[in-house]
């Protein structure tokens, strides 16, 4: 069983940068179509971005796109996001997650079927 472990948030002002990293257990990391959403307080967990097992394919929701960047090191089965350019509604708990079963790099969150604990990102105006 694949396990995650979300790292990088923190408090952060406008228009400043931040790291997620999504540390994945289990030799069978590296064939997972992985992603990462957020969930704001009072609000409905939103897709943010997601990567195939080899990383060719990303998708980004439109309000990160130019934004935000993810990758992989399936090496290190290790997958990151990298937050630029930071907004006050950019503060969520941030989930990083995995698809077991299919490759497309999916928007829709019912598709991934691992989770992790989740990370807090803040962005102060």
């Amino acid at each position: 069983q694949v396990q995650l472990v979300e790292s990088g948030g923190g408090l952060v002002q406008t228009g400043d940068s931040l790291r997620l990293s999504c540390a994945a257990s289990g030799r069978s990391a590296s064939s997972y179509t992985m992603g990462w959403f957020r969930q704001a307080p009072g609000k409905e967990r939103e897709f943010v971005a997601a990567i195939t097992a080899s990383g060719a394919r990303t998708a980004y929701a439109d309000s990160v796109k130019g934004r935000f960047t993810i990758s992989r090191d399936n090496a290190k089965n290790t997958v990151y996001l990298q937050m630029n350019s930071l907004k006050p509604e950019d503060t969520a708990v941030y989930y990083c997650a995995a698809r077991s079963r299919g490759v497309v790099a999916s928007t829709r969150s019912y598709e991934y079927d691992l989770w992790g604990q989740g990370t807090q990102v803040a962005a102060s105006s």
